[in-house]
């Protein structure tokens, strides 16, 4: 995948769910993966020509496990000009030695998330943006249907009240083969995952259901983002028709250049 896909399809989706306002200050949840790597290298990019100014950080949380390198993380926010904040903690101590959870996900997703969080409002920063793509989304539908027994999945954007920050997931449109591509035409420095249940996660389970469903039933996943973006979940933001958008936006440059030109006639 080429860059300017990449930039395709992050701006679609966020005009499609106003996820970005002018002055917003964005911090990208980078975990050394691919996903949030790639999101890192869209939105160091898209904030150059987008409509709406913005600032951009990178979060990192560190487990501390004590086996993981963040260098080549480093090395390529100083490429994009981001500035890179590594946020220290024991999560994986706790996790698997003091609590030693039999189901770790739940628990290290909510400690990274309150670390996240906790750094970002002290950076002053008021948007999350998490490395979520499409796959993500589908698959977490059939996680909830299968192990809670609801239909919910993440949203394009989504107000923490009580933290008064705004997630996003710019990444929504794009699927885990994408990502993967550009991962791998850039050259994106990728850090293994040290978590110890890495890969034998429900996550995982669902993951490999899927693709089987997918590979006996051609096009089953397609189908079943479309259902979820016209599904009207709870807590998703009603879409905005891009193409209105931009004519809005065409017709405020033209009325601020006739405002402008009148101004220098009466000057003059």
């Amino acid at each position: 995948m080429k860059l300017q896909q990449l930039y395709s399809y992050v701006r679609r989706a966020v005009e499609q769910y106003d996820m970005i306002k002018d002055g917003d200050k964005i911090a990208v949840g980078v975990s050394g993966g691919k996903d949030s790597l790639t999101l890192l290298y869209a939105l160091s990019g898209l904030r150059r020509f987008y409509p709406n100014h913005f600032e951009l950080e990178a979060l990192s949380v560190d487990l501390g496990f004590g086996i993981q390198n963040f260098d080549k993380i480093k090395e390529l926010c100083d490429e994009l000009s981001v500035p890179l904040t590594i946020i220290p903690t024991e999560i994986g101590k706790i996790v698997f030695e003091d609590r030693k959870e039999t189901n770790p996900c739940s628990l290290c997703a909510k400690m990274r998330k309150g670390a996240l969080n906790e750094t970002a409002k002290e950076h002053g920063i008021n948007v999350i943006a998490y490395g979520h793509h499409k796959d993500d989304i589908i698959e977490t539908m059939i996680m909830s249907l299968i192990f809670e027994g609801r239909i919910h999945t993440f949203s394009p954007r989504t107000y923490l009240d009580r933290t008064e920050l705004t997630v996003i997931r710019p990444l929504m449109f794009m699927n885990e083969i994408d990502v993967i591509g550009f991962k791998n035409k850039y050259n994106l420095p990728v850090c293994k995952n040290p978590c110890p249940a890495d890969g034998v996660t429900k996550r995982e389970y669902v993951k490999n259901l899927l693709s089987s469903i997918n590979h006996e039933n051609p096009g089953a996943k397609d189908r079943m983002f479309t259902a979820i973006l016209n599904g009207n979940l709870s807590g998703w933001p009603e879409a905005i028709d891009v193409a209105t958008l931009r004519e809005k936006r065409n017709e405020e440059k033209r009325k601020a250049k006739e405002a402008k030109e009148n101004g220098e006639q009466k000057l003059s």
